[in-house]
């Protein structure tokens, strides 16, 4: 893989990892959701949220839950073929922070996708079927970590 034949992109990735974390905070703040110790930027007196899952567009909801899925597919595909990874994720407390953003997210986004009033009831069998998989691939995600970060070594 490429990792071995340039050890270098293991700096790399150890610096492009805050932009990954930045991905779920950037939907927690569109979704009017904080994450404890997510933003290093104050929230502005006057920027004060009121948009929810519940109440925000429908398209918002949706390119929300698209790009959610989207970022959860990615990360594990990743993990899944390049479990070595792990150990530099670890490094920027990734089970902690994917954990925190799986309990203030999802039942959010499920709750909104369910309660919302659709013409096309299609449009609800999607954005169920999406946030299913978000779920199932950050579940599986944070599985590869533990794994490779907590259980193999005592194996080993």
């Amino acid at each position: 893989n490429i990792f071995t034949q340039q050890p270098s992109y293991f700096s790399d990735l150890d610096e492009t990892l805050p932009t990954v974390l930045q991905v779920f905070n950037n939907i927690l703040h569109k979704c009017g959701l904080q994450c404890e110790g997510a933003s290093a930027e104050p929230q502005k007196l006057e920027e004060k949220v009121n948009v929810t899952p519940g109440n925000m567009p429908l398209q918002e909801l949706k390119d929300i839950v698209l790009y959610l899925c989207d970022t959860c597919t990615t990360l594990w595909a990743f993990l899944d073929v390049f479990p070595l990874a792990c150990q530099t994720f670890q490094k920027h407390e990734f089970c902690y922070r994917l954990a925190s953003f799986y309990e203030l997210a999802i039942p959010e986004l499920e709750s909104a996708i369910k309660k919302r009033r659709y013409e096309d009831s299609s449009v609800f069998a999607d954005l169920w079927r999406r946030i299913s998989h978000s779920r199932k691939k950050m579940i599986e995600a944070f599985h590869i970590l533990i794994n490779q970060v907590c259980l193999q070594p005592i194996l080993e």
